[in-house]
């Protein structure tokens, strides 16, 4: 196929997948609008903490999805990952079950509201397994249906017993029904059940080894938010907190680029390309994002008002430390994609250089930040560098 037409079929999925993405994320920020106005301080609080915990939850599904998508490219069969898929939710539905009354003891929250919170984390597993499906298969177009739909079927569902005066626990149940619903929609979608070979057996151990990648990810985006709450004064924490939508906003925004060329980074003879086109592709939207959030930070104090007027002239240092680490989700996918996991160790040092500097060191908004930024940076440049030599020796043999 030539480079011409790739390119445009990876843009025209990038802008699909984006599409999908962002409705499902604008659908879950929205959410806290109406949580936030009709259940009232206390019980929004422990809804919200709740909400935290699933996105701990939800690393076993981003993991399994990127396994599924690589296998498919591989030649896989749909009925061989399928079951995988629902023995990937069993584990899964234990392990919620069991931590519940943990989770809630832990948080101080109600049995029955983090029950219903952590009931979503194997359908979120199922509906993995279909994603993967769709995305190892490069059908971009019914993924951003899958995806958008997912984040309205989490919401409306949920916004739609709030308005009934439910509670946290209520809520999270109807939220959790309607993500069920769209795991069936989403099967339904692609009944197909064989094709493929069969090869070696693939196991749970091959998701909870892509499982911890995907956790130090997660862990690096939102580490220093968490420490932020107990090492700054309220006020500061606030401010952080603000900080930190321009650190999310980099880190998500360029997800479709390694949804799309995902499938070509577990392709042996495409993986060096893909590695090269997914560096290059990210880096360029983060250093725009970063001159972007440096040229528009004086909007800060129009749209959330003079108490925020602290995060401006950091706003530039949060947005870099998203797009770091939006690079480093790029190579640490192409490290799932090659199952060279083990690349994942030097972000997890990275990890333990900024738990130690932040709860040592750091003790205003500054030093917090760019302490969180520079570990992002140096961790990134590191990997990216260890990923390109192991590409460039892999060439040369």
């Amino acid at each position: 196929m030539p480079t011409r037409a790739v390119s445009a079929s990876a843009v025209a999925g990038m802008t699909m997948v984006t599409i999908g993405s962002m409705t499902a994320n604008i659908a879950s920020y929205l959410l806290h609008l109406p949580a936030s106005r009709l259940l009232g301080v206390e019980r929004y609080g422990e809804f919200a903490s709740l909400l935290a915990a699933q996105l701990v939850l939800a690393v076993p599904a981003l993991a399994l999805q990127s396994v599924v998508a690589r296998e498919v490219v591989r030649g896989r069969g749909r009925r061989e990952l399928r079951v995988l898929g629902y023995r990937c939710a069993a584990v899964v539905a234990v392990l919620a079950f069991a931590a519940a009354p943990v989770v809630a003891y832990a948080m101080s929250t109600s049995v029955l509201a983090t029950a219903s919170a952590l009931v979503v984390a194997p359908l979120l597993v199922l509906l993995a397994t279909e994603q993967g499906l769709l995305q190892g298969t490069g059908r971009f177009g019914r993924l951003s249906i899958v995806l958008a739909s997912a984040g309205l079927g989490k919401v409306v569902p949920a916004v739609v017993v709030l308005l009934l005066g439910g509670g946290p626990g209520i809520v999270l149940a109807a939220s959790a029904a309607g993500t069920g619903i769209v795991a069936v929609g989403a099967r339904l979608l692609d009944p197909g059940a064989a094709g493929g070979t069969g090869g070696v057996r693939i196991g749970v151990g091959t998701v909870l080894r892509a499982s911890q990648v995907q956790l130090v990810l997660i862990l690096l985006s939102s580490v220093d938010l968490i420490l932020a709450r107990a090492g700054l004064s309220e006020s500061d924490a606030g401010i952080y907190a603000l900080g930190a939508v321009a650190t999310k906003a980099a880190f998500w925004l360029p997800q479709a680029v390694g949804v799309v060329l995902y499938p070509r980074m577990a392709d042996p003879a495409q993986s060096a390309g893909a590695l090269r086109s997914a560096m290059a592709v990210v880096a360029g939207i983060g250093a725009t994002l970063v001159v972007a959030a440096a040229v528009a930070s004086g909007l800060v104090t129009v749209l959330a008002g003079q108490d925020y007027a602290a995060v401006q002239g950091y706003l530039w240092i949060f947005a870099l430390q998203g797009a770091a680490l939006a690079v480093l989700q790029g190579v640490l996918l192409w490290a799932i994609a090659g199952e060279r996991t083990m690349l994942a160790a030097i972000a997890w040092f990275g990890l333990l250089i900024e738990l130690l500097l932040l709860v040592v060191v750091a003790s205003t908004l500054a030093q917090f930040i760019v302490v969180a930024a520079s570990v992002a940076t140096a961790t990134t440049v590191l990997v990216a560098a260890v990923a390109l030599l192991d590409r460039r020796q892999g060439t040369r043999a």
